[in-house]
């Protein structure tokens, strides 16, 4: 038998380009021309098909003409209208580039078609065939069968009433929706043919399908039910129709009916505009109402986990409905919230929650009533501005004074007497409603693309009631979590922790809630969570306030992270009693982080979140005492050991280059609890216990390649507290400092440049240069590879610098030998062409200038780790040390150094000054002004050195102010003002203008003798200062105007006269 590829085959080379298809259809007329029923309905079909599969081949326009002429006649043919069918939409769909139908041609099949089909009465294929035929017409040429008017909408409606098939239906239902579109004018031909259209679709609604019939499997409930939806949406005609129609399925209780009706009244709002629904306005808002009335449960969730959400079970009628209900405030807000306002079962409600004043003591019907209105208010006033204005003027204001608050009690601190009313009067149904409002509010300002300017938010009704009201606001709600009374109800409890952690939680920082109610807010949580009762249920709601109270806003989960760290801790150090809290506050971030297994993306990539966080953690740690510390630490490294991806197992068995293809691979919430952990090490006492430090070292080695300061950071804390021996004195581990040193220099982590002959005073020990081609395809490219490595060995020589390790040499010369071009640039201009020559620059500066701020981390003070609040080791004048060993070997370098590696070598250098004991460089300025100069002068061009430009100029001004200072600088006078000279005019930093002007000053101090035959380019070059756009930069250059423009008589005694020079004064 023929396979059907082959047969497909032999019909192509059948119609071939050597014949036209008038000649095809000639050579088959005998069997497109027979009264042989069965033969004749077989060719026509033969020749459908064939042009099925021809679809993309081209024809012209006479042989498409002369084809869809018999195609369009065939179709009243009875006997073969299915291959008629199948030939008129295998030329109806073919492409432009292959030839198309014209208009002409398609309006003769429409209305060939609308003349001899009667498509009921076909079977349920060809009326298949029928519908998509009809489809393509409206869909593909509009224009053609729009102009059949009437004629056309009549065959449709009669060709899809009474159609029950699921595929047939799916088509007649989109046929309908491009019908509309065909005829969009309301008052045009469809007008009169609306109620008839819409009489048919009615009949579907609700879709109730449950076919299981094999050729029904690709159709779904919910594909029939959108279609229908969009039909019925289709057109403003139908309004008069369905939503009467819509709003009467609203009242059956088959759930599914109700959704469906929600949902149509929701596409229906959007489409048919507001005008037109305004005339069902009151019909729409009472069926709403009824709808989320009856719908909620009256059972709402008292626990933590549902303090950030509405606290009732999800029920899809209610969010439906509200859905609805907010489309329609945006519509036509005026109208809907005039209804809400006016609404009589929600006055009701309110005077209800009057007559009680606890949550518990209302009745169960009147509860499920009370949420209903919540969830209302809340939808209506999340909507738009202008509808939280007008539900907060009518709504909010009738709550606070249902509770007794009043602005003239919102002024200012509650006083005792104050308190006490307050806390009598909380009606608990009231604060339920507000904390709907004040979550309404908040979601409002949060969706918004940007927070409004303190001017616009003057403006709103919400904002200057919410500043009004959130003092005494805020009382109320502390009294309900703090209510101590006998019939207390974990409900009151709930909404007080609920309603201060929304106002803590507002967008815009302090300028929508006043700071001292942030503050208080605060200070609340703190206190409930420092006292050790952690099985009730404020403990619980306070302490996932306090640490999780921001989870849907990065912004305020900084701000509560950093109002931490600068004033609790701070507080906790102070106050007594409070020793357990830090614990308590790192153990409950170590559980959340341990049961949050999925990490969504503006998680992951927020560093302020991290960063926030790390410094809270380093501090709660770092004041906790030895045994608390090591409870922290068993647990931190329990959850990185147990629920992350890393590869512990090639960690203890030191599998050096799987560890790191590994590691390349981790997942942000890997990332997370690796920082974290890194912050625990940071801020351990010495004597702190860490466990299995080995593949720790492995680890955070791994790491940090990957760009993960952090993770050096803790290295360096390692190393720093790791002693000789396992001592008392040192951190309790099974490693000593030798022996960690050995793993992290014989890891092959450290790649540097291996084929270059380095003139270095001493010889570098305990660094290797291999493993970089399986590093290198674990971890990334060479350059970042090179980059993060040089971050990381300085923060390890940091460690080892401040506790006075000697092998600190050897890392500062690893850093030497990168600062030391040696020639390759010269080497890249002459090897490679010009873009890849700046590229290959770039990528050996980037290297070159790590190396040379390697040296800042070594000796600047850092406020993220190796400091006394973090416990490190530091031995007494380890920085003059260092000073005294590294300036001789860098001023050297310096001398016989290539342009490349000169600025950069003056950067390393003025690092060393910099952060160097002022005291320190005095006694030996004579040599450092020199270096201090040039450092000046090869680093002026480039703003990136900016910084260091102002630090060393600091650092040139305390030379100038002191007396020793000035003797050492009187030797390089000169040069000191011609580089002044330069920096009067620095253009990318104010303050570096405004200094090198100060230091100018002070030079005019010198001895008059050497200083005055520079008198006059000083004022010359100062007269461009005078211009300058800062005003602070013009006053001090006045001031050194009138300093080098004075000069007094000097009188210089000889041994046997008296020489007397007399000045000029210049005014």
């Amino acid at each position: 038998m023929v396979e059907t590829s082959q047969l497909i085959q032999q019909i192509e080379l059948f119609v071939d380009s050597s014949r036209s298809p008038t000649q095809q259809v000639r050579e088959m007329e005998g069997y497109l021309t027979t009264t042989d029923h069965i033969v004749r309905a077989r060719g026509i079909l033969l020749l459908g098909e064939v042009l099925v599969h021809l679809q993309s081949k081209t024809l012209d326009a006479a042989a498409i003409h002369s084809l869809m002429g018999f195609f369009t006649d065939r179709l009243a043919d009875w006997r073969a209208l299915r291959g008629a069918l199948v030939g008129c939409l295998a030329l109806l769909r073919r492409k432009s580039s292959a030839g198309i139908v014209s208009g002409s041609d398609a309006k003769a099949v429409a209305e060939s078609y609308l003349q001899n089909l009667q498509v009921q009465s076909l079977g349920w294929y060809d009326r298949k065939l029928c519908f998509e035929l009809l489809e393509c017409l409206v869909e593909r040429y509009p224009n053609a069968v729009a102009s059949l008017r009437d004629n056309l909408i009549y065959g449709i409606c009669e060709a899809v009433d009474g159609e029950k098939d699921p595929h047939c239906l799916m088509l007649t239902f989109h046929i309908i929706e491009v019908l509309s579109q065909l005829f969009p004018d309301p008052c045009g031909r469809l007008a009169s043919f609306g109620r008839d259209l819409f009489e048919i679709l009615s009949c579907y609604f609700p879709i109730h399908f449950t076919h299981t019939k094999g050729e029904d499997a690709g159709i779904k409930r919910d594909d029939l039910a959108r279609a229908l939806m969009l039909a019925f949406s289709s057109t403003p005609l139908f309004e008069p129709f369905a939503i009467p129609l819509l709003l009467e399925k609203l009242s059956p209780s088959l759930p599914s009916a109700k959704v469906d009706s929600l949902r149509y009244l929701s596409d229906c709002t959007v489409k048919y505009g507001a005008d037109r629904m305004a005339k069902h306005g009151e019909a729409i808002w009472s069926s709403l109402r009824d709808t989320v009335f009856t719908s909620l449960d009256s059972f709402l969730s008292f626990t933590p986990e549902s303090l950030e959400g509405i606290g009732l079970r999800e029920n899809e009628i209610a969010a439906e409905a509200l859905s609805v209900l907010q489309k329609l405030i945006l519509q036509n807000t005026t109208l809907f919230l005039d209804l809400i306002v006016g609404d009589v079962d929600i006055n009701m409600i309110f005077n209800i929650i009057s007559s009680y004043k606890s949550y518990q003591e209302i009745p169960s019907e009147s509860k499920q009533r009370l949420h209903a209105v919540g969830r209302i208010l809340s939808t209506s006033a999340k909507t738009s501005r202008a509808s939280c204005n007008r539900v907060f003027e009518y709504f909010f204001s009738r709550l606070m004074d249902i509770m007794g608050l009043s602005v003239r009690n919102s002024s200012g601190h509650p006083s005792s007497d104050e308190s006490i009313l307050v806390s009598e009067r909380c009606n608990h149904g009231a604060l339920h409603l507000c904390t709907e409002l004040l979550s309404a509010c908040r979601d409002l300002i949060t969706s918004s693309e940007t927070i409004l300017a303190a001017s616009a938010l003057t403006e709103e009704t919400w904002n200057y009631l919410l500043q009004s009201f959130s003092p005494s606001l805020t009382q109320a709600f502390c009294s309900a979590s703090l209510c101590a009374s006998e019939d207390a109800h974990d409900a009151d409890v709930y909404f007080g922790v609920k309603g201060l952690l929304i106002l803590a939680t507002f967008p815009g920082g302090y300028l929508l809630v006043p700071k001292i109610v942030f503050e208080k807010i605060l200070v609340t949580f703190v206190s409930i969570v420092s006292v050790d009762c952690n099985t009730t249920l404020l403990w619980k709601l306070a302490l996932k306030a306090l640490a999780h109270g921001s989870t849907n806003s990065a912004e305020i989960a900084t701000q509560l992270l950093k109002c931490y760290s600068d004033k609790v801790i701070p507080w906790i150090h102070r106050a007594k009693g409070f020793e357990e809290f830090p614990l308590l506050f790192t153990n409950n971030i170590w559980d959340q982080i341990e049961n949050s297994f999925v990490f969504n993306s503006t998680q992951a990539t927020n560093r302020g979140v991290l960063d926030a966080m790390m410094k809270a953690t380093k501090l709660a740690v770092a004041s906790c005492s030895e045994e608390n510390q090591n409870i922290i630490v068993q647990k931190s490294y329990s959850i990185l050991s147990s629920t992350t991806s890393f590869p512990w197992k090639e960690l203890f068995q030191q599998e050096r280059v799987l560890i790191v293809q590994k590691v390349d691979n981790i997942s942000f919430r890997d990332e997370w609890i690796l920082s974290l952990f890194a912050a625990v090490i940071i801020a351990v006492h010495p004597q702190t216990h860490i466990p299995n430090i080995r593949p720790i070292l492995y680890l955070l080695m791994a790491t940090l390649l990957k760009g993960n300061v952090a993770a050096a950071q803790a290295l360096g804390s390692i190393v720093n507290k790791l002693g000789p021996k396992s001592t008392d004195a040192q951190t309790s581990s099974d490693c000593t400092l030798e022996e960690a040193m050995d793993i992290i220099l014989n890891l092959s982590l450290w790649i540097f440049h291996s084929n270059s002959s380095y003139d270095i005073q001493a010889k570098l020990t305990g660094v290797h240069d291999i493993g970089l081609i399986n590093l290198c395809n674990g971890v990334g490219s060479c350059t970042s590879l090179q980059i993060h490595a040089i971050i990381g060995l300085a923060w390890i020589g940091k460690g080892l610098l401040m506790q006075g390790h000697e092998k600190v040499r050897d890392m500062t010369m690893v850093f030497l030998q990168c600062l030391q071009s040696r020639g390759r640039a010269d080497v890249l201009h002459q090897e490679k062409g010009v873009s890849e020559n700046n590229y290959e620059l770039d990528l050996l500066h980037s290297v070159m200038k790590t190396a040379a701020d390697a040296f800042q981390i070594l000796i600047s003070d850092s406020e993220l780790c190796l400091n006394r609040e973090f416990h490190a080791v530091i031995r007494p004048l380890y920085k003059q040390r260092f000073f005294s060993t590294m300036m001789p070997i860098l001023q050297s370098l310096i001398m016989k150094s290539e342009p490349l590696s000169r600025r950069l070598l003056f950067r390393a250098s003025a690092h060393i000054i910099i952060h160097t004991p002022l005291i320190v460089v005095l006694s030996d300025a004579k040599k450092i002004i020199p270096m201090l100069l040039g450092g000046l002068s090869a680093l002026s061009n480039d703003i990136l050195d900016k910084d260091v430009i102002y630090d060393l100029l600091l650092v040139l001004s305390g030379i100038l102010m002191d007396k020793n200072g000035q003797e050492a600088a009187l030797d390089s006078v000169h040069t000191i003002v011609n580089c002044l000279f330069e920096l009067i005019e620095y253009p990318h930093m104010m303050v570096v203008r405004e200094t090198a002007i100060q230091c100018l000053v002070a030079v005019s101090g010198l001895s008059h003798a050497r200083i005055y035959p520079m008198r006059t380019q000083v004022l010359r070059a100062i007269i461009k200062a005078l211009d300058d756009t800062k005003r602070a930069v013009r006053q001090d250059a006045v001031r050194c105007r009138q300093a080098w423009s004075v000069f007094y008589v000097c009188i210089f005694l000889q041994p046997a006269t008296a020489h007397v020079f007399e000045f000029e004064r210049v005014l």
